[in-house]
Protein backbone atom coordinates (compact mmCIF):
# COMPACT_ATOMS: atom_id res chain seq x y z
CA UNK A 1 0.00 0.00 0.00
CA UNK A 2 1.53 2.89 -0.96
CA UNK A 3 2.02 6.10 1.66
CA UNK A 4 -1.07 8.39 0.56
CA UNK A 5 -2.99 5.41 -0.12
CA UNK A 6 -2.29 4.18 3.67
CA UNK A 7 -2.83 7.59 4.25
CA UNK A 8 -6.12 8.32 2.67
CA UNK A 9 -7.62 5.04 4.25
CA UNK A 10 -6.63 6.61 7.67
CA UNK A 11 -8.41 9.65 7.10
CA UNK A 12 -11.76 8.35 6.20
CA UNK A 13 -11.94 6.19 9.15
CA UNK A 14 -11.21 9.06 11.82
CA UNK A 15 -13.41 10.83 10.11
CA UNK A 16 -16.52 8.39 10.45
CA UNK A 17 -18.63 9.08 13.09
CA UNK A 18 -19.67 6.80 15.27
CA UNK A 19 -23.06 6.06 13.57
CA UNK A 20 -21.00 5.80 10.38
CA UNK A 21 -21.79 9.22 8.52
CA UNK A 22 -18.69 10.82 6.44
CA UNK A 23 -18.61 14.45 7.02
CA UNK A 24 -18.13 15.50 3.15
CA UNK A 25 -14.82 17.79 4.33
CA UNK A 26 -14.84 18.10 8.20
CA UNK A 27 -12.80 20.97 8.63
CA UNK A 28 -14.84 22.83 6.07
CA UNK A 29 -18.08 24.97 7.59
CA UNK A 30 -19.98 24.69 4.81
CA UNK A 31 -19.59 21.07 4.01
CA UNK A 32 -19.23 19.34 7.58
CA UNK A 33 -22.53 17.15 5.47
CA UNK A 34 -23.11 13.70 5.08
CA UNK A 35 -23.66 13.94 1.00
CA UNK A 36 -25.32 10.42 -0.69
CA UNK A 37 -22.81 11.02 -3.49
CA UNK A 38 -19.44 11.59 -1.81
CA UNK A 39 -20.41 9.06 1.32
CA UNK A 40 -21.28 6.19 -1.13
CA UNK A 41 -17.90 6.82 -3.21
CA UNK A 42 -16.28 6.53 0.48
CA UNK A 43 -17.80 3.55 1.83
CA UNK A 44 -17.02 1.93 -1.88
CA UNK A 45 -13.47 3.16 -1.34
CA UNK A 46 -13.16 1.19 2.12
CA UNK A 47 -14.87 -1.52 0.53
CA UNK A 48 -11.93 -1.89 -1.81
CA UNK A 49 -9.32 -2.17 0.96
CA UNK A 50 -11.38 -4.64 3.14
CA UNK A 51 -12.68 -2.05 5.60
CA UNK A 52 -15.92 -4.14 5.33
CA UNK A 53 -17.25 -2.84 8.38
CA UNK A 54 -16.73 1.13 8.19
CA UNK A 55 -18.21 0.79 5.00
CA UNK A 56 -21.53 -1.08 6.19
CA UNK A 57 -22.01 1.59 8.78
CA UNK A 58 -22.22 4.09 6.26
CA UNK A 59 -25.05 2.28 4.83
CA UNK A 60 -26.93 1.23 7.01
CA UNK A 61 -27.09 5.18 8.57
CA UNK A 62 -27.93 6.35 5.23
CA UNK A 63 -30.60 3.26 5.30
CA UNK A 64 -32.16 4.38 8.48
CA UNK A 65 -31.76 8.21 7.49
CA UNK A 66 -33.91 7.78 4.31
CA UNK A 67 -36.36 5.51 5.77
CA UNK A 68 -36.83 8.57 8.35
CA UNK A 69 -37.54 10.53 5.77
CA UNK A 70 -39.49 8.39 3.46
CA UNK A 71 -43.05 9.65 4.22
CA UNK A 72 -41.57 12.37 1.44
CA UNK A 73 -41.69 10.12 -1.46
CA UNK A 74 -45.25 10.23 -1.70
CA UNK A 75 -45.33 13.75 -1.77
CA UNK A 76 -42.48 13.86 -4.66
CA UNK A 77 -44.45 11.99 -6.38
CA UNK A 78 -47.51 13.85 -6.29
CA UNK A 79 -45.69 16.81 -7.80
CA UNK A 80 -43.79 15.08 -10.23
CA UNK A 81 -47.43 14.01 -11.41
CA UNK A 82 -48.76 17.50 -10.99
CA UNK A 83 -45.75 18.48 -13.38
CA UNK A 84 -44.94 21.15 -11.24
CA UNK A 85 -41.23 21.35 -9.07
CA UNK A 86 -40.75 19.88 -5.95
CA UNK A 87 -40.31 22.16 -2.75
CA UNK A 88 -37.65 21.36 0.00
CA UNK A 89 -40.81 20.02 1.73
CA UNK A 90 -41.56 17.25 -1.02
CA UNK A 91 -38.12 16.33 -1.98
CA UNK A 92 -35.76 13.66 -0.32
CA UNK A 93 -32.23 16.13 0.53
CA UNK A 94 -29.21 15.41 -0.85
CA UNK A 95 -27.02 16.02 2.26
CA UNK A 96 -27.90 15.40 5.64
CA UNK A 97 -26.19 16.32 9.58
CA UNK A 98 -23.91 13.39 10.81
CA UNK A 99 -27.22 12.92 13.34
CA UNK A 100 -29.11 12.06 10.00
CA UNK A 101 -31.46 15.34 9.81
CA UNK A 102 -32.49 17.35 7.28
CA UNK A 103 -29.85 20.73 6.97
CA UNK A 104 -32.15 23.85 8.16
CA UNK A 105 -29.88 26.83 5.87
CA UNK A 106 -31.08 27.39 2.27
CA UNK A 107 -29.33 24.83 0.17
CA UNK A 108 -30.54 23.43 -3.21
CA UNK A 109 -31.68 20.02 -2.00
CA UNK A 110 -33.06 18.54 -4.96
CA UNK A 111 -30.76 15.93 -6.51
CA UNK A 112 -31.62 12.83 -7.75
CA UNK A 113 -27.90 11.54 -8.67
CA UNK A 114 -26.99 10.86 -4.94
CA UNK A 115 -29.48 8.31 -4.81
CA UNK A 116 -28.66 6.00 -7.68
CA UNK A 117 -25.12 6.19 -6.63
CA UNK A 118 -26.23 5.16 -3.29
CA UNK A 119 -28.26 1.96 -5.01
CA UNK A 120 -25.10 1.50 -6.96
CA UNK A 121 -22.63 1.40 -3.94
CA UNK A 122 -25.20 -0.59 -1.69
CA UNK A 123 -25.40 -3.15 -4.19
CA UNK A 124 -21.57 -3.77 -4.55
CA UNK A 125 -21.23 -3.87 -0.94
CA UNK A 126 -23.80 -6.42 -0.66
CA UNK A 127 -22.52 -8.34 -3.40
CA UNK A 128 -19.19 -8.19 -1.55
CA UNK A 129 -20.68 -8.99 1.76
CA UNK A 130 -23.27 -11.65 0.46
CA UNK A 131 -26.13 -11.47 2.30
CA UNK A 132 -29.61 -9.26 2.34
CA UNK A 133 -30.64 -7.83 5.65
CA UNK A 134 -33.91 -6.21 5.99
CA UNK A 135 -33.45 -2.69 6.13
CA UNK A 136 -31.50 -2.94 2.92
CA UNK A 137 -34.50 -4.51 0.90
CA UNK A 138 -36.87 -1.64 2.51
CA UNK A 139 -34.65 1.04 1.69
CA UNK A 140 -33.73 -0.53 -2.02
CA UNK A 141 -37.56 -0.36 -2.41
CA UNK A 142 -38.50 2.71 -1.43
CA UNK A 143 -34.83 4.47 -3.54
CA UNK A 144 -36.12 2.82 -6.30
CA UNK A 145 -39.67 3.63 -5.97
CA UNK A 146 -38.66 7.47 -5.96
CA UNK A 147 -36.22 7.29 -8.65
CA UNK A 148 -38.32 5.22 -10.99
CA UNK A 149 -41.23 8.26 -10.73
CA UNK A 150 -38.99 11.41 -10.33
CA UNK A 151 -35.85 10.32 -12.97
CA UNK A 152 -37.22 12.78 -15.65
CA UNK A 153 -37.64 15.62 -14.03
CA UNK A 154 -35.37 18.54 -13.60
CA UNK A 155 -32.88 18.65 -10.59
CA UNK A 156 -29.67 19.73 -9.60
CA UNK A 157 -26.69 18.08 -11.36
CA UNK A 158 -23.67 16.85 -9.10
CA UNK A 159 -21.92 20.06 -8.65
CA UNK A 160 -25.75 21.69 -7.18
CA UNK A 161 -26.09 23.69 -10.24
CA UNK A 162 -28.62 23.85 -13.23
CA UNK A 163 -31.77 23.21 -11.81
CA UNK A 164 -34.11 23.67 -14.26
CA UNK A 165 -32.89 21.15 -16.62
CA UNK A 166 -32.24 17.17 -16.28
CA UNK A 167 -28.25 16.05 -16.93
CA UNK A 168 -26.25 13.10 -18.55
CA UNK A 169 -24.67 12.59 -15.25
CA UNK A 170 -27.89 12.35 -13.17
CA UNK A 171 -29.28 10.25 -15.51
CA UNK A 172 -26.12 7.99 -15.69
CA UNK A 173 -26.16 7.60 -11.71
CA UNK A 174 -29.87 5.95 -11.77
CA UNK A 175 -29.05 4.14 -14.57
CA UNK A 176 -26.15 2.40 -12.92
CA UNK A 177 -28.06 2.49 -9.11
CA UNK A 178 -31.25 1.08 -10.54
CA UNK A 179 -29.64 -2.05 -12.66
CA UNK A 180 -27.64 -2.50 -9.89
CA UNK A 181 -30.67 -3.34 -7.55
CA UNK A 182 -32.46 -4.99 -9.51
CA UNK A 183 -32.00 -8.86 -8.24
CA UNK A 184 -33.60 -7.37 -4.72
CA UNK A 185 -36.79 -5.63 -6.47
CA UNK A 186 -39.71 -7.45 -6.28
CA UNK A 187 -42.72 -7.02 -8.91
CA UNK A 188 -44.09 -4.41 -9.61
CA UNK A 189 -40.99 -2.70 -8.80
CA UNK A 190 -39.16 -4.62 -10.81
CA UNK A 191 -40.91 -3.54 -13.65
CA UNK A 192 -40.97 -0.75 -13.29
CA UNK A 193 -37.47 0.00 -13.06
CA UNK A 194 -36.88 -1.86 -16.12
CA UNK A 195 -38.91 0.21 -18.15
CA UNK A 196 -36.64 3.05 -17.07
CA UNK A 197 -33.62 0.89 -18.25
CA UNK A 198 -34.74 0.33 -21.08
CA UNK A 199 -35.37 4.10 -22.01
CA UNK A 200 -32.54 5.91 -20.42
CA UNK A 201 -29.55 4.62 -22.97
CA UNK A 202 -31.67 5.76 -25.74
CA UNK A 203 -33.14 9.13 -24.41
CA UNK A 204 -29.66 9.89 -23.27
CA UNK A 205 -28.15 10.35 -26.60
CA UNK A 206 -31.34 11.85 -27.93
CA UNK A 207 -31.38 14.75 -25.41
CA UNK A 208 -27.63 15.33 -24.73
CA UNK A 209 -25.70 14.61 -28.41
CA UNK A 210 -24.46 17.39 -29.75
CA UNK A 211 -22.11 17.24 -32.73
CA UNK A 212 -20.64 13.55 -32.44
CA UNK A 213 -20.59 13.79 -28.31
CA UNK A 214 -22.10 14.00 -25.04
CA UNK A 215 -22.54 17.61 -23.66
CA UNK A 216 -23.06 19.23 -19.67
CA UNK A 217 -27.05 19.46 -20.21
CA UNK A 218 -29.56 20.01 -23.04
CA UNK A 219 -28.83 23.73 -22.53
CA UNK A 220 -25.53 23.81 -22.31
CA UNK A 221 -23.29 22.60 -25.33
CA UNK A 222 -20.04 22.07 -23.91
CA UNK A 223 -18.85 19.06 -22.15
CA UNK A 224 -18.42 18.58 -18.46
CA UNK A 225 -15.98 16.13 -16.59
CA UNK A 226 -18.55 14.42 -14.92
CA UNK A 227 -19.70 12.90 -18.03
CA UNK A 228 -16.86 10.34 -17.47
CA UNK A 229 -19.77 8.86 -15.33
CA UNK A 230 -21.33 7.19 -18.55
CA UNK A 231 -18.77 4.88 -18.88
CA UNK A 232 -17.60 4.40 -15.03
CA UNK A 233 -18.84 3.65 -13.19
CA UNK A 234 -22.22 3.53 -13.59
CA UNK A 235 -22.29 1.69 -17.39
CA UNK A 236 -24.84 3.84 -19.46
CA UNK A 237 -22.47 3.59 -22.39
CA UNK A 238 -20.01 0.98 -22.96
CA UNK A 239 -16.24 2.43 -23.29
CA UNK A 240 -15.96 1.69 -27.27
CA UNK A 241 -19.26 3.87 -27.72
CA UNK A 242 -18.00 6.35 -30.39
CA UNK A 243 -20.15 9.03 -28.73
CA UNK A 244 -18.76 8.30 -25.29
CA UNK A 245 -14.97 7.76 -26.74
CA UNK A 246 -15.50 11.43 -28.17
CA UNK A 247 -16.52 12.89 -25.45
CA UNK A 248 -13.63 11.55 -23.32
CA UNK A 249 -11.57 13.11 -26.04
CA UNK A 250 -13.14 16.22 -25.40
CA UNK A 251 -12.82 16.24 -21.92
CA UNK A 252 -9.15 15.42 -22.47
CA UNK A 253 -8.25 18.24 -24.97
CA UNK A 254 -10.57 21.36 -22.90
CA UNK A 255 -10.08 20.77 -19.54
CA UNK A 256 -6.68 18.40 -18.85
CA UNK A 257 -4.05 20.51 -17.79
CA UNK A 258 -1.87 18.98 -14.82
CA UNK A 259 -5.04 17.84 -13.48
CA UNK A 260 -8.55 17.81 -14.68
CA UNK A 261 -11.09 20.73 -14.33
CA UNK A 262 -14.80 20.65 -14.61
CA UNK A 263 -16.23 22.52 -17.26
CA UNK A 264 -14.28 25.68 -19.26
CA UNK A 265 -16.87 28.24 -17.72
CA UNK A 266 -16.79 27.18 -13.77
CA UNK A 267 -15.76 29.98 -11.62
CA UNK A 268 -16.26 27.96 -8.28
CA UNK A 269 -12.90 29.03 -6.39
CA UNK A 270 -11.98 30.30 -9.88
CA UNK A 271 -12.71 27.25 -11.78
CA UNK A 272 -9.48 25.09 -10.91
CA UNK A 273 -8.21 21.70 -10.91
CA UNK A 274 -10.23 19.06 -9.32
CA UNK A 275 -7.87 16.53 -7.37
CA UNK A 276 -11.32 13.79 -7.07
CA UNK A 277 -11.66 14.23 -10.85
CA UNK A 278 -8.01 14.00 -11.68
CA UNK A 279 -8.61 10.61 -9.91
CA UNK A 280 -11.49 10.05 -11.39
CA UNK A 281 -9.52 10.38 -15.33
CA UNK A 282 -7.23 7.87 -13.98
CA UNK A 283 -9.38 5.68 -13.07
CA UNK A 284 -10.67 5.26 -16.55
CA UNK A 285 -7.57 5.10 -17.91
CA UNK A 286 -6.44 2.15 -15.84
CA UNK A 287 -9.97 0.24 -16.74
CA UNK A 288 -8.61 0.93 -20.07
CA UNK A 289 -4.91 -0.31 -19.84
CA UNK A 290 -3.59 3.41 -20.03
CA UNK A 291 -0.99 2.05 -17.32
CA UNK A 292 1.44 5.26 -17.74
CA UNK A 293 -1.52 7.94 -18.55
CA UNK A 294 -2.77 6.83 -15.07
CA UNK A 295 0.23 6.65 -13.24
CA UNK A 296 0.84 10.32 -14.22
CA UNK A 297 -2.43 11.55 -12.93
CA UNK A 298 -2.06 9.59 -9.45
CA UNK A 299 1.82 11.28 -9.41
CA UNK A 300 -0.11 14.86 -10.04
CA UNK A 301 -2.92 13.90 -7.27
CA UNK A 302 -0.32 12.74 -4.59
CA UNK A 303 1.89 15.87 -5.32
CA UNK A 304 -1.14 18.12 -4.19
CA UNK A 305 -1.55 16.65 -0.69
CA UNK A 306 -0.10 18.34 1.99
CA UNK A 307 2.66 17.76 4.84
CA UNK A 308 -0.40 15.64 6.57
CA UNK A 309 -1.34 13.85 3.89
CA UNK A 310 -4.74 15.75 3.38
CA UNK A 311 -5.96 16.04 -0.01
CA UNK A 312 -7.76 19.08 -1.39
CA UNK A 313 -11.08 19.41 -3.26
CA UNK A 314 -9.39 21.77 -6.24
CA UNK A 315 -6.54 23.84 -6.27
CA UNK A 316 -6.08 26.99 -7.63
CA UNK A 317 -4.17 25.78 -10.86
CA UNK A 318 -4.86 27.15 -14.57
CA UNK A 319 -7.71 29.22 -13.38
CA UNK A 320 -10.72 30.09 -15.40
CA UNK A 321 -11.56 32.74 -13.42
CA UNK A 322 -8.79 34.44 -10.43
CA UNK A 323 -11.48 36.78 -9.21
CA UNK A 324 -13.81 34.40 -8.69
CA UNK A 325 -11.08 32.32 -6.60
CA UNK A 326 -10.97 35.83 -4.28
CA UNK A 327 -14.60 35.60 -4.20
CA UNK A 328 -15.05 32.43 -2.68
CA UNK A 329 -12.07 32.84 -0.13
CA UNK A 330 -13.86 35.67 1.00
CA UNK A 331 -16.77 34.18 1.40
CA UNK A 332 -15.89 30.90 2.71
CA UNK A 333 -12.40 30.59 3.37
CA UNK A 334 -9.63 28.61 1.54
CA UNK A 335 -10.52 25.77 -0.14
CA UNK A 336 -11.62 22.67 1.74
CA UNK A 337 -8.91 20.36 2.98
CA UNK A 338 -8.90 17.47 3.46
CA UNK A 339 -11.93 16.28 0.97
CA UNK A 340 -13.05 13.70 1.93
CA UNK A 341 -14.53 12.40 -1.63
CA UNK A 342 -10.59 13.16 -3.32
CA UNK A 343 -9.43 10.94 -0.43
CA UNK A 344 -11.95 8.04 -1.89
CA UNK A 345 -11.24 8.51 -5.50
CA UNK A 346 -7.38 7.88 -4.66
CA UNK A 347 -7.74 4.71 -3.21
CA UNK A 348 -10.42 3.94 -5.86
CA UNK A 349 -8.07 5.08 -9.24
CA UNK A 350 -4.94 3.50 -7.04
CA UNK A 351 -6.65 0.11 -6.44
CA UNK A 352 -8.46 -0.59 -9.65
CA UNK A 353 -7.22 -2.15 -12.42
CA UNK A 354 -8.53 -3.73 -15.84
CA UNK A 355 -10.31 -6.76 -14.53
CA UNK A 356 -13.47 -4.24 -13.73
CA UNK A 357 -15.00 -1.79 -11.60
Amino acid sequence: MDRLLEKSVAILKEYQTDQGAFPAAPEFPPYKYVWLRDGTFIAYALDLVGEREAAGAFYTFMAKTIIRHSYKIHRARRAAEEKRPLEDEECLHTRYTLSGEEGQEPWGNFQLDGYGTYLWGLAAHLARQGRMEGLYRDVISLVTAYLCALWDCPCLDCWEEWGEYCHPSTWAALYGGLKAVLPWLEPPLEGQALAVLEVLPAKLKEEFRREGHFVKFAGRPEVDANLLWLGVPFGICSYDDPVFKTTVEKIEKELLGGGLKRYRADTYYGGGEWVLLTAWLAWYYRLQDREREARGLLEWVAAQADEEGRLPEQVPHNLNSPEHYTYWVQRWGPIARPLLWSHAMYIIAATQGPSGC
